[in-house]
Protein backbone atom coordinates (compact mmCIF):
# COMPACT_ATOMS: atom_id res chain seq x y z
CA UNK A 1 0.00 0.00 0.00
CA UNK A 2 1.35 3.57 -0.63
CA UNK A 3 1.64 6.52 1.24
CA UNK A 4 -1.21 8.14 -0.61
CA UNK A 5 -3.36 5.18 -0.49
CA UNK A 6 -3.12 4.58 2.99
CA UNK A 7 -3.28 8.63 4.09
CA UNK A 8 -7.04 8.64 4.43
CA UNK A 9 -6.89 5.25 7.06
CA UNK A 10 -4.39 7.00 8.70
CA UNK A 11 -6.47 10.26 9.16
CA UNK A 12 -9.49 8.85 9.62
CA UNK A 13 -7.72 6.56 12.59
CA UNK A 14 -6.40 10.15 14.01
CA UNK A 15 -10.09 11.46 14.12
CA UNK A 16 -11.01 8.21 15.61
CA UNK A 17 -8.82 8.61 18.73
CA UNK A 18 -8.91 12.54 18.16
CA UNK A 19 -12.85 12.04 18.98
CA UNK A 20 -12.43 9.81 21.72
CA UNK A 21 -9.93 11.86 23.34
CA UNK A 22 -11.86 14.83 23.30
CA UNK A 23 -15.38 12.47 24.74
CA UNK A 24 -13.40 11.79 27.47
CA UNK A 25 -11.99 14.98 28.43
CA UNK A 26 -12.77 15.82 32.34
CA UNK A 27 -15.61 17.58 32.21
CA UNK A 28 -14.79 21.02 34.29
CA UNK A 29 -17.65 21.58 37.19
CA UNK A 30 -19.02 24.43 39.80
CA UNK A 31 -20.69 22.76 42.38
CA UNK A 32 -23.91 24.71 43.41
CA UNK A 33 -25.57 23.12 46.92
CA UNK A 34 -27.83 23.94 49.49
CA UNK A 35 -26.42 21.15 51.76
CA UNK A 36 -28.31 20.66 55.47
CA UNK A 37 -31.89 20.38 54.89
CA UNK A 38 -32.02 17.32 53.15
CA UNK A 39 -29.21 14.91 52.53
CA UNK A 40 -29.36 14.16 48.84
CA UNK A 41 -26.18 16.11 48.27
CA UNK A 42 -24.50 14.22 50.25
CA UNK A 43 -25.21 11.43 47.67
CA UNK A 44 -24.64 14.09 44.77
CA UNK A 45 -21.33 15.02 45.69
CA UNK A 46 -20.38 11.07 46.20
CA UNK A 47 -21.16 10.96 42.39
CA UNK A 48 -19.31 14.13 41.30
CA UNK A 49 -16.46 12.78 43.23
CA UNK A 50 -16.82 9.47 42.12
CA UNK A 51 -16.82 10.82 38.38
CA UNK A 52 -13.73 12.92 39.11
CA UNK A 53 -11.95 9.74 40.25
CA UNK A 54 -13.17 8.16 36.90
CA UNK A 55 -12.02 10.91 35.09
CA UNK A 56 -15.02 12.39 33.76
CA UNK A 57 -15.12 15.28 35.74
CA UNK A 58 -12.88 18.09 37.09
CA UNK A 59 -14.39 19.82 40.36
CA UNK A 60 -13.34 23.29 40.48
CA UNK A 61 -15.26 24.76 43.42
CA UNK A 62 -17.65 23.56 45.86
CA UNK A 63 -20.15 26.10 46.68
CA UNK A 64 -23.11 26.55 48.85
CA UNK A 65 -26.11 28.72 48.69
CA UNK A 66 -27.24 28.27 52.19
CA UNK A 67 -26.14 30.22 55.39
CA UNK A 68 -26.92 27.54 57.76
CA UNK A 69 -23.57 26.75 59.93
CA UNK A 70 -22.68 23.33 58.78
CA UNK A 71 -22.51 23.49 55.22
CA UNK A 72 -19.04 24.71 54.91
CA UNK A 73 -17.61 22.25 56.99
CA UNK A 74 -20.20 19.17 55.63
CA UNK A 75 -18.86 20.37 52.04
CA UNK A 76 -15.10 20.30 53.57
CA UNK A 77 -15.70 17.10 55.31
CA UNK A 78 -16.85 15.63 51.95
CA UNK A 79 -13.86 17.01 50.03
CA UNK A 80 -11.21 15.81 52.39
CA UNK A 81 -13.04 12.45 52.70
CA UNK A 82 -12.78 11.87 48.61
CA UNK A 83 -8.81 13.26 48.65
CA UNK A 84 -9.42 16.64 47.89
CA UNK A 85 -9.61 19.36 50.57
CA UNK A 86 -7.57 21.91 48.13
CA UNK A 87 -11.10 22.40 46.30
CA UNK A 88 -12.02 25.39 46.92
CA UNK A 89 -15.55 25.62 48.74
CA UNK A 90 -17.63 29.15 48.70
CA UNK A 91 -20.89 30.31 50.93
CA UNK A 92 -23.86 33.04 50.42
CA UNK A 93 -22.71 35.73 52.92
CA UNK A 94 -25.72 36.63 53.23
CA UNK A 95 -28.15 36.06 56.57
CA UNK A 96 -30.61 34.15 53.90
CA UNK A 97 -31.43 31.27 53.26
CA UNK A 98 -30.18 29.98 56.22
CA UNK A 99 -32.25 26.25 56.07
CA UNK A 100 -31.02 23.82 59.42
CA UNK A 101 -30.79 20.06 59.14
CA UNK A 102 -32.85 19.15 61.39
CA UNK A 103 -31.81 15.42 61.17
CA UNK A 104 -28.51 16.33 62.59
CA UNK A 105 -26.45 14.43 59.99
CA UNK A 106 -24.51 17.65 59.15
CA UNK A 107 -23.69 18.23 62.86
CA UNK A 108 -22.49 14.53 63.13
CA UNK A 109 -20.15 14.28 60.45
CA UNK A 110 -18.98 17.32 60.73
CA UNK A 111 -17.96 16.18 64.57
CA UNK A 112 -16.56 13.28 63.25
CA UNK A 113 -14.65 13.39 59.88
CA UNK A 114 -11.23 15.73 59.34
CA UNK A 115 -11.84 18.63 57.49
CA UNK A 116 -9.79 22.23 56.58
CA UNK A 117 -13.20 24.68 56.91
CA UNK A 118 -14.46 24.58 60.65
CA UNK A 119 -16.86 27.51 59.86
CA UNK A 120 -18.43 29.27 57.14
CA UNK A 121 -16.70 32.14 58.30
CA UNK A 122 -13.40 30.48 56.51
CA UNK A 123 -15.13 30.08 53.43
CA UNK A 124 -14.80 32.35 50.42
CA UNK A 125 -17.71 34.82 49.93
CA UNK A 126 -19.83 33.04 46.37
CA UNK A 127 -19.54 35.25 44.08
CA UNK A 128 -15.98 36.86 44.09
CA UNK A 129 -15.28 32.74 43.76
CA UNK A 130 -17.93 31.83 41.14
CA UNK A 131 -15.74 35.11 39.18
CA UNK A 132 -12.21 33.97 39.83
CA UNK A 133 -12.86 30.11 39.17
CA UNK A 134 -14.86 31.32 35.88
CA UNK A 135 -12.46 33.89 34.59
CA UNK A 136 -9.57 31.20 34.31
CA UNK A 137 -11.26 28.58 32.26
CA UNK A 138 -11.48 28.39 28.59
CA UNK A 139 -14.38 29.66 27.17
CA UNK A 140 -17.36 27.95 26.81
CA UNK A 141 -15.96 24.92 29.28
CA UNK A 142 -17.59 25.05 32.06
CA UNK A 143 -20.79 23.15 33.70
CA UNK A 144 -22.53 24.64 36.52
CA UNK A 145 -24.66 22.09 38.82
CA UNK A 146 -27.46 23.93 40.88
CA UNK A 147 -29.16 21.34 43.85
CA UNK A 148 -30.11 24.11 45.80
CA UNK A 149 -31.48 27.92 46.08
CA UNK A 150 -30.61 29.92 43.08
CA UNK A 151 -29.10 32.71 45.28
CA UNK A 152 -25.53 32.82 44.30
CA UNK A 153 -26.76 31.73 40.85
CA UNK A 154 -28.81 35.67 40.52
CA UNK A 155 -26.13 37.36 42.30
CA UNK A 156 -23.90 36.26 40.00
CA UNK A 157 -25.68 37.49 37.09
CA UNK A 158 -26.08 40.93 38.76
CA UNK A 159 -22.12 41.37 39.55
CA UNK A 160 -19.85 43.77 37.74
CA UNK A 161 -16.43 44.05 36.81
CA UNK A 162 -13.56 42.99 39.25
CA UNK A 163 -10.41 42.31 39.62
CA UNK A 164 -10.80 39.06 38.16
CA UNK A 165 -12.76 40.36 34.51
CA UNK A 166 -13.51 43.17 33.21
CA UNK A 167 -17.03 41.44 32.70
CA UNK A 168 -20.42 41.49 34.05
CA UNK A 169 -21.94 39.02 35.38
CA UNK A 170 -23.96 37.81 32.65
CA UNK A 171 -21.39 38.55 30.35
CA UNK A 172 -18.89 36.36 31.92
CA UNK A 173 -21.30 33.33 32.46
CA UNK A 174 -22.17 33.52 28.56
CA UNK A 175 -18.53 33.41 28.04
CA UNK A 176 -17.35 30.83 30.05
CA UNK A 177 -20.17 28.48 31.05
CA UNK A 178 -21.27 25.72 28.51
CA UNK A 179 -24.39 24.66 30.17
CA UNK A 180 -26.25 24.87 33.16
CA UNK A 181 -27.97 21.55 34.74
CA UNK A 182 -29.92 22.17 38.05
CA UNK A 183 -32.33 19.85 40.13
CA UNK A 184 -35.35 22.62 40.51
CA UNK A 185 -38.89 22.93 39.21
CA UNK A 186 -41.52 20.14 38.58
CA UNK A 187 -44.80 19.65 36.34
CA UNK A 188 -47.67 18.66 38.26
CA UNK A 189 -50.34 16.60 37.51
CA UNK A 190 -51.99 19.28 35.39
CA UNK A 191 -48.96 19.30 33.23
CA UNK A 192 -48.22 23.44 33.70
CA UNK A 193 -47.28 24.01 37.25
CA UNK A 194 -45.74 23.03 40.12
CA UNK A 195 -44.56 24.56 43.48
CA UNK A 196 -40.89 23.28 44.25
CA UNK A 197 -38.66 23.49 47.43
CA UNK A 198 -35.40 24.93 45.53
CA UNK A 199 -37.22 27.35 43.61
CA UNK A 200 -39.81 28.56 46.56
CA UNK A 201 -36.59 29.30 48.80
CA UNK A 202 -35.11 32.61 47.20
CA UNK A 203 -38.50 32.84 44.32
CA UNK A 204 -37.04 36.07 43.43
CA UNK A 205 -33.66 34.99 42.52
CA UNK A 206 -35.17 31.92 40.31
CA UNK A 207 -37.29 34.00 38.56
CA UNK A 208 -34.13 36.14 38.06
CA UNK A 209 -31.68 33.29 36.69
CA UNK A 210 -34.75 31.48 34.47
CA UNK A 211 -35.30 34.74 32.62
CA UNK A 212 -31.98 36.02 32.32
CA UNK A 213 -29.29 33.03 32.12
CA UNK A 214 -27.47 33.63 28.57
CA UNK A 215 -26.32 29.75 28.58
CA UNK A 216 -28.50 26.42 27.72
CA UNK A 217 -29.83 25.09 30.97
CA UNK A 218 -31.02 21.56 31.43
CA UNK A 219 -33.12 21.01 34.44
CA UNK A 220 -34.44 17.64 36.30
CA UNK A 221 -37.87 18.26 37.97
CA UNK A 222 -38.90 16.63 41.57
CA UNK A 223 -40.72 13.97 39.63
CA UNK A 224 -37.81 12.81 37.94
CA UNK A 225 -35.80 12.62 41.16
CA UNK A 226 -38.56 11.50 43.74
CA UNK A 227 -39.33 7.82 41.62
CA UNK A 228 -35.47 7.36 42.39
CA UNK A 229 -34.61 5.42 45.46
CA UNK A 230 -31.19 5.17 46.90
CA UNK A 231 -29.50 4.97 50.29
CA UNK A 232 -30.29 1.31 51.67
CA UNK A 233 -27.80 -0.74 49.80
CA UNK A 234 -25.21 1.82 51.02
CA UNK A 235 -26.18 2.04 54.42
CA UNK A 236 -26.73 -2.37 54.38
CA UNK A 237 -22.54 -2.33 52.50
CA UNK A 238 -20.58 -3.37 55.58
CA UNK A 239 -17.48 -3.46 53.02
CA UNK A 240 -17.59 0.74 53.32
CA UNK A 241 -16.56 1.66 56.71
CA UNK A 242 -16.05 5.16 58.29
CA UNK A 243 -17.68 6.93 55.54
CA UNK A 244 -19.30 10.08 55.97
CA UNK A 245 -21.45 9.96 53.21
CA UNK A 246 -22.68 6.46 54.33
CA UNK A 247 -23.05 7.60 57.75
CA UNK A 248 -24.92 10.50 56.59
CA UNK A 249 -27.32 8.51 54.99
CA UNK A 250 -27.62 6.35 57.60
CA UNK A 251 -28.37 8.53 60.45
CA UNK A 252 -30.98 10.38 58.20
CA UNK A 253 -32.74 7.25 57.01
CA UNK A 254 -32.70 5.97 60.52
CA UNK A 255 -34.26 8.76 61.94
CA UNK A 256 -36.86 8.44 59.19
CA UNK A 257 -37.48 4.67 59.72
CA UNK A 258 -36.86 4.88 56.10
CA UNK A 259 -36.37 1.93 54.85
CA UNK A 260 -37.11 1.96 50.86
CA UNK A 261 -34.56 4.61 50.22
CA UNK A 262 -34.58 8.52 50.13
CA UNK A 263 -35.60 10.32 47.17
CA UNK A 264 -32.41 11.20 44.58
CA UNK A 265 -33.38 14.38 42.91
CA UNK A 266 -29.72 15.91 43.62
CA UNK A 267 -27.57 13.09 42.01
CA UNK A 268 -30.10 13.18 38.78
CA UNK A 269 -28.71 16.50 37.99
CA UNK A 270 -24.93 15.10 38.60
CA UNK A 271 -25.39 11.87 36.66
CA UNK A 272 -26.86 13.96 33.76
CA UNK A 273 -24.36 17.02 33.92
CA UNK A 274 -20.94 14.80 33.85
CA UNK A 275 -22.67 11.59 31.09
CA UNK A 276 -25.67 13.46 29.36
CA UNK A 277 -29.23 12.43 29.68
CA UNK A 278 -28.77 8.86 27.67
CA UNK A 279 -29.74 6.10 28.17
CA UNK A 280 -31.35 7.45 31.57
CA UNK A 281 -33.39 10.42 30.41
CA UNK A 282 -35.07 11.90 26.87
CA UNK A 283 -35.97 15.58 27.68
CA UNK A 284 -38.68 17.70 26.26
CA UNK A 285 -37.68 21.54 25.20
CA UNK A 286 -40.04 24.14 26.91
CA UNK A 287 -39.79 27.50 28.77
CA UNK A 288 -41.06 28.18 32.11
CA UNK A 289 -41.96 31.26 34.27
CA UNK A 290 -41.16 31.67 37.99
CA UNK A 291 -44.25 32.83 39.68
CA UNK A 292 -44.08 35.83 42.49
CA UNK A 293 -44.44 32.82 45.08
CA UNK A 294 -42.54 30.67 43.57
CA UNK A 295 -44.68 28.74 41.06
CA UNK A 296 -43.49 27.36 38.02
CA UNK A 297 -45.70 27.41 35.15
CA UNK A 298 -44.48 25.97 31.38
CA UNK A 299 -44.65 28.32 28.57
CA UNK A 300 -44.34 28.04 24.91
CA UNK A 301 -40.51 27.97 23.79
CA UNK A 302 -37.74 25.99 23.41
CA UNK A 303 -35.42 27.49 26.36
CA UNK A 304 -34.66 24.75 29.07
CA UNK A 305 -33.90 20.82 28.17
CA UNK A 306 -36.08 18.68 31.20
CA UNK A 307 -35.89 15.32 31.81
CA UNK A 308 -37.95 12.96 31.47
CA UNK A 309 -37.73 9.31 32.01
CA UNK A 310 -36.07 6.87 29.37
CA UNK A 311 -35.74 3.72 31.47
CA UNK A 312 -37.30 2.57 34.79
CA UNK A 313 -36.49 4.24 37.93
CA UNK A 314 -35.14 1.48 39.55
CA UNK A 315 -32.62 1.01 37.25
CA UNK A 316 -31.18 4.43 37.27
CA UNK A 317 -31.42 3.93 41.13
CA UNK A 318 -29.20 0.92 40.92
CA UNK A 319 -26.54 3.10 38.82
CA UNK A 320 -26.68 5.97 41.07
CA UNK A 321 -26.16 4.13 44.33
CA UNK A 322 -23.01 2.07 42.55
CA UNK A 323 -21.73 5.56 42.26
CA UNK A 324 -22.64 6.74 45.87
CA UNK A 325 -20.87 3.48 46.96
CA UNK A 326 -17.17 4.50 44.99
CA UNK A 327 -14.52 4.73 47.44
CA UNK A 328 -12.31 6.87 47.28
CA UNK A 329 -8.49 6.48 45.38
CA UNK A 330 -5.50 5.56 47.85
CA UNK A 331 -3.04 8.19 46.92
Amino acid sequence: MSFRSALPILLLFLTINFAKAQKHSPIPVIFDTDIAGDYDDVGAMALLHAFADKGEAKILATISCNAFETTAPTISVINTYFGRPEIPIGIVKKDKPNKDCAQRWAQAIVARYPHNIKSNSQAIEAVPLYRKILASQADGSVTIISVGFFTNLADLLRSGPDKYSKLTGEQLVKQKVKNLVSMATGIGTDGKSFSEYNVNVDAASAREVFKNWPTPITLSGFEIGEKILTGIRLINNKSIQNSPVKDAFRIALTKDKNTVGRNSWDETAVLTAIRGPKPYFTYRKLNMEIKDDGTDVVIPGEKFSYLQFAIQPDAIAKDIEQLMMHQPLKK
